[in-house]
C-alpha cells in the first residue's frame, strides 16, 4: 500500500490566493505503466500547484478523476471548499493499476465539465506518463471546442505527437515533458498558466456589433455592499466620456449608441467599504456598418504540418460562403479554401513545420459585400526520426533473442523509447502482449528476448522539445529462428 505524506503548508504559498475564479480537472493517469514512486511524485506534484488557491464556488473548484481500466472520479468540483479539506483527500488516494483507458476517462471528463451552466473558465490538466494514451484526439478537440483548455504534464517517455496535438495553444506554457524527479521545477510555470487562464480579475467584451458591446465581469460585490461605477469614451478626442453607476450585483453590462469602427476603452470601479479593489479596464474596437466578418478566430489542433481554423458567429440567413486563405509570412504562396455558409471550421495540412502563417477568413455576403479578419498562426517544430534502424538474430543459441541497432540525431536527444511484440506464454489472447523500454541517450542498440514470431520493433527518439517519429522494422521468421 503507497502512503503519502503531503505538507499542508508551503512556505511563501501558506496564504492561499485570492485571484482566480474557474474549474480545474486533474486527469491523473493511475494505470499499471506508471510506477508507485512516479504515481507518488505526480501526487505530491498536484498538491505544491494547487497550494496557494482558495477553493470553492466563486473561486477555484477542483475534481480528481483517476484513469485505469475504467474511470475512477476521486472527488468532483463541489467537494472541496479548503485547502486542508483537499490535501486529506490528496493523501489518501490509491492507485488503480490496471490499463490506461484514456477514452473512456475522457468521456466522464466532459460530462463533468459541461454539465453546469457556469460561464466560468475550464481547464483539463492531464497528468500522464504518456505510454499508449489512446485515440485522443476527437474527444480533446471536442472538449477544446466547448471551450475547456487542455494543459499536460509528461514524464520524458510519453508520445509527444499525440501531446502536442491535444493541448490547447501556446504549447510553450501549456504543455510540459519532464523526469519525474525534476517534476518541481515547472510548478510556478505551469501554476502561472492557470493562473493566466482562470484570473478573475478581468473586464471581457463577450459580444459586440456595428452599435452595441456587452461588457461582463467577476462580481466582488452584493446590492448591499457597495456599486460600480463604469466610465467608457472613444480614443476620438472629440467624443465625450460616459459614466454610469451600476448596482453591486451586476455583472454584466450593455453599451449602446456607439459608432461603428471605433475604438472604445472602458473601466469598471468597485466603490466599498469592505476594501481596496482594483480599477479593470478593456479597449475593444465596434465592428464595420451591416458588418459580416468574422468576429472570432481560434486556431486549435496544431502540428509541424497541419492548423485548425475556427471562426464565428455563424451567419448561415446572411452569408453565401467563407473564404480561408493562407501562406507563409512574409511572401509565400497564397492557398485558398471555400467553404459553404454552414461551415465554421477547416483544417489546413501540408504545411511547412515551425513556419510562420498569415490566415485569413473572408465572408461573402448575400448582397455581395466581403468582410475579412486575419491572424497569424504557426506550426510547430518537426523533431527528426531515426537516421536508421536495424534488426539481426542474437548470439545465443539458447533463446530467442533480437539484437536491435539504430542511428540518431544527436542535437537535443533525451533518450529512445524502444516497443515490442513478445511471445504469448500465459495468455488465451491471439494478439501477442508489447513490451516497451525507456533507453539513455548513450544507448546505440539493444537485445530483446523472446520476440514473438514476425515481432514489429519501433524506436523513436526523445528530444528536449518532443518525441520523433518512431522507426519500425519486422523480424521475419524462419523454422523457429529469427532472421
Amino acid at each position: 500500500m503507497l502512503i503519502l505524506i503531503l505538507p499542508f503548508c508551503f512556505s511563501s504559498f501558506c496564504a492561499v490566493l485570492n485571484c482566480c475564479e474557474g474549474d480545474i480537472l486533474v486527469l491523473l493517469d493511475s494505470s499499471g505503466s506508471v510506477a508507485n514512486y512516479e504515481f507518488s511524485r505526480l501526487l505530491l506534484f498536484v498538491t505544491e500547484l494547487l497550494g496557494p488557491f482558495s477553493l470553492g464556488r466563486g473561486h477555484v473548484r477542483v475534481a480528481l478523476l483517476q484513469v485505469g481500466t475504467e474511470p475512477h472520479l476521486e472527488f468532483s468540483l463541489d467537494v472541496h471548499s479548503s485547502q486542508e479539506s483537499l490535501q486529506k483527500a490528496l493523501r489518501s488516494v490509491v492507485q488503480l493499476q490496471g490499463d490506461t483507458n484514456t477514452e473512456a476517462a475522457l468521456r466522464v471528463t466532459r460530462r463533468l465539465l459541461t454539465k453546469t451552466e457556469d460561464s466560468v473558465p475550464k481547464i483539463l490538466l492531464w497528468l500522464t506518463d504518456g505510454v499508449q494514451p489512446g485515440d485522443v484526439d476527437e474527444p480533446m478537440s471536442e472538449l477544446k471546442a466547448l471551450g475547456v483548455s487542455v494543459l499536460v504534464v509528461s514524464t520524458v517517455h510519453g508520445n509527444f505527437q499525440v501531446l502536442q496535438r491535444v493541448v490547447t495553444p501556446p504549447l510553450e506554457s501549456h504543455l510540459y515533458s519532464v523526469d519525474i524527479d525534476n517534476i518541481d521545477i515547472i510548478t510556478e510555470d505551469l501554476r502561472e498558466a492557470i493562473i493566466k487562464i482562470i484570473r478573475a480579475e478581468r473586464l471581457r467584451v463577450v459580444h459586440l456589433t456595428s452599435h452595441s458591446a456587452v461588457l461582463q465581469w467577476r462580481p466582488v460585490l452584493s446590492a448591499d455592499s457597495g456599486y460600480y461605477e463604469l466610465w467608457y469614451s472613444s480614443i476620438r478626442k472629440a467624443n465625450p466620456e460616459i459614466r454610469r453607476t451600476l448596482s453591486g450585483d451586476s455583472s454584466k453590462v450593455e453599451l449602446t449608441n456607439l459608432q461603428p469602427e471605433t475604438t472604445y476603452t472602458a473601466s469598471l470601479h468597485p466603490e466599498t467599504n469592505l476594501g481596496l479593489f482594483n480599477t479593470l479596464s478593456v479597449n475593444f474596437t465596434t465592428l464595420p456598418e451591416g458588418s459580416i466578418q468574422p468576429s472570432m478566430i481560434s486556431l486549435s489542433d496544431s502540428g509541424p504540418r497541419q492548423i485548425r481554423v475556427s471562426w464565428g458567429p455563424l451567419q448561415p440567413t446572411r452569408v453565401q460562403r467563407y473564404t480561408v486563405e493562407y501562406g507563409t509570412i512574409p511572401s509565400g504562396r497564397v492557398h485558398t479554401v471555400t467553404l459553404h455558409s454552414q461551415k465554421n471550421s477547416t483544417l489546413l495540412t501540408r504545411l511547412e513545420p515551425n513556419t510562420q502563417y498569415l490566415v485569413t477568413v473572408s465572408a461573402l455576403h448575400v448582397d455581395g459585400k466581403e468582410r475579412a479578419m486575419s491572424v497569424r498562426a504557426c506550426t510547430q517544430e518537426a523533431l527528426p526520426a531515426l537516421a536508421d534502424l536495424q534488426l539481426a538474430p542474437g548470439e545465443r543459441q539458447e533463446v530467442e533473442e533480437l539484437h536491435v541497432a539504430w542511428k540518431a540525431y544527436q542535437e537535443g536527444l533525451k533518450g529512445y523509447w524502444v516497443t515490442w511484440e513478445t511471445e504469448n506464454f500465459h495468455s488465451s489472447s491471439s494478439k501477442p502482449p508489447v513490451s516497451t523500454v525507456y533507453l539513455p541517450p548513450t544507448s546505440r542498440s539493444t537485445r530483446l528476448t523472446h520476440p514473438a514470431p514476425n515481432s514489429r520493433v519501433c524506436v523513436s527518439p526523445i528530444y528536449s522539445s518532443g518525441r520523433g517519429d518512431g522507426t519500425c522494422c519486422t523480424a521475419k521468421t524462419h523454422t523457429g529462428r529469427l532472421s
